[in-house]
Formats: structure tokens, C-alpha cells, sequence
């Protein structure tokens, strides 16, 4: 395989992210075709098709050897190539919230490598925040208050059990069948007193954007972040921020400690002492199984 400069890759794919950001704050949020994907809760935007379009006729110009998969393109049964750098793209991850002018959502651009993320960029350009990494050289933050700073930004407190944190969780576009009510009745868990057989966590967010999820994960301004039915194109980018900054991601059934990027179940941990007794407290809190996507596990 030939050698990659990850550096420069991850240079260019910050360019890209600032010009998609500019796409995004100057447009108009207006339906594609029949504004749904699956139903009225998947939506899709021009804006999507259109950043995605620049995206991917800039890194074919500049890496034509490398393969691309983007969320608007994917096709079912779409794979990542063993052999083959790939970059692993959503224009805008949270356009849900792009339509309802909600400033949480991102441009989300991922390098994976034998498929393995190994590059992230992350951007939020309403709040102008960049989270970037580099497999083995950290994860770092740039916003209006901090220029390139290390994450996580402060020493991590020890993770002592989940009613200690507070958790990210998204309902995704499905709202009926097994994996809807594997959903709610563990987020119904993850609130419920010990007392009831419950984890009583601090709270739960289901904020809109898995990236920008994985970036707070890593930040440590969340501590935990479970998931199923997600793209490769929503954890990628985040996944090598995230592990950077010293978080874990796993499968989110128990025992799948070594997930890939593109099995569509997922569970985020931020770094911290008693890390691995939260990831195996919160595999015991899931209520069944979900059928979505693989694990090493099912």
C-alpha cells in the first residue's frame, strides 16, 4: 500500500470543511426531490447533495487514487475497500436540524485506512468550532476561545458509574419496530431511579448530530454516547477525535470490544479512570437486541 501523508491529507480536508461551512451558512434549507428519505423524520436537503458534490469533486481532483463514500451516493451494499484509502464523508450530519435552523450540526470528513478511521475533521460552522485528528497525534480544538487546544481540555475527572453522567442518545429516522423499542425501553433504564432497577443518570441528550456527539464524548463535556443505526459516515471522523482525546468506542451490545466503522452500532466512553466499568455498566442497561447492522458479539 502506498504511504499516505496524513498530515497534508488532514490539512486539505480542513480547507474543504471552512468552504463546505460557507455553503452551509449561506443557503436556504430546501427539500430534494420528496424532502424524505423514509419518512418524515429523514430528511434530506439540497444543500446536502450540493455540499457532497464539492466534497467529493475536490478530493477525487486532489487523490483520484483514493475511494470515496459519501451519504448521499451510498448505495446498499456499498463496502470499504481492505485495500484502499477511503474517505468516509457526511455533508452535513444534523440536517434535521438544518432545516429547523438549530446551530447544532456539522461537516463531517473522515480518512479510514485498511478500514480503519484514521484521520477526522469536524466542523460546526454556525459556532465556527473545529475538532481535528490525527491517528497517534492527538485531537485538538479550535473555536472562538481556543486555537488548536488539546482535548481533552482538562484533566478527566474518574468515571465512577452512569448515574454519575450524563449520556447522548438518538432516536434515529426509524420510529416503530424491534429497534425502536430496544431504544426506548434502555433510555427508559438509563432514567429510572436504582431503586427500580434503573442507572439514574444525570441526563440524557438526543442532540442530532452523532459527530458532533463523538467531539463532546471526547471534549468531556459528555460522558458517554450510545448508538445504533448510524452510518460509517457518522462516526468516522469523530471516532479518531474520540479516541485521540483518549475516549473508547465500542460495540453497543456487551462484550464487542473492537467494533469497525461501518457496523452501524456503537458506544462512546470518555476517557477517565473506571472507563471499561462504565462501557460494561451501560452493555447491561441495553433492553434486548438490536438488528441493525453487525457486531462481533451477535
Amino acid at each position: 500500500m502506498v504511504a499516505v501523508d496524513l498530515q497534508a491529507v488532514h490539512d486539505f480536508l480542513i480547507q474543504i470543511a471552512h468552504e463546505a461551512g460557507t455553503m452551509i451558512l449561506t443557503a436556504k434549507p430546501v427539500a430534494a426531490g420528496s424532502g424524505t428519505k423514509k419518512n418524515s423524520a429523514d430528511l434530506v436537503s439540497e444543500t446536502d447533495q450540493a455540499v457532497e458534490k464539492m466534497v467529493s469533486t475536490r478530493l477525487k481532483a486532489k487523490y483520484p487514487d483514493f475511494d470515496f463514500m459519501g451519504e448521499e451516493t451510498y448505495k446498499d451494499g456499498d463496502t470499504l475497500a481492505a485495500d484502499t484509502p477511503t474517505f468516509i464523508v457526511d455533508p452535513i450530519d444534523g440536517t434535521t436540524n438544518f432545516f429547523h435552523a438549530h446551530p447544532y450540526l456539522c461537516v463531517s470528513l473522515g480518512l479510514a485506512i485498511a478500514r480503519q478511521p484514521v484521520v477526522g475533521v469536524v466542523f460546526n460552522p454556525f459556532t465556527r468550532t473545529l475538532y481535528t485528528a490525527i491517528k497517534g497525534q492527538g485531537a485538538h480544538l479550535t473555536d472562538p476561545w481556543h486555537e488548536h487546544a488539546r482535548l481533552p481540555l482538562r484533566a478527566p475527572e474518574a468515571l465512577r458509574d452512569l448515574s454519575t453522567c450524563l449520556v447522548a442518545v438518538e432516536w434515529g429516522a426509524e420510529r416503530e419496530g424491534n429497534d425502536y423499542e430496544v431504544k426506548a425501553a434502555t433510555f427508559r433504564k438509563l432514567c429510572l431511579r436504582k431503586e427500580e432497577g434503573g442507572a439514574v443518570v444525570h441526563g440524557i441528550r438526543s442532540l442530532g448530530s452523532a459527530e458532533l456527539n463523538l467531539c463532546g464524548v471526547a471534549a468531556g463535556w459528555l460522558d458517554v454516547y450510545w448508538e445504533a443505526g448510524c452510518y460509517a459516515w457518522d462516526v468516522c471522523a469523530g471516532w479518531v477525535v474520540l479516541e485521540e482525546a483518549g475516549g473508547r468506542m465500542v460495540g453497543c451490545h456487551e462484550g464487542d470490544w473492537e467494533p469497525r466503522v461501518e457496523q452501524r452500532r456503537y458506544l462512546a466512553v470518555r476517557g477517565g479512570e473506571g472507563q471499561r466499568g462504565v462501557i460494561e455498566e451501560m452493555w447491561g442497561c441495553v433492553q434486548g437486541r438490536i438488528e441493525v447492522g453487525f457486531d462481533a458479539v451477535s
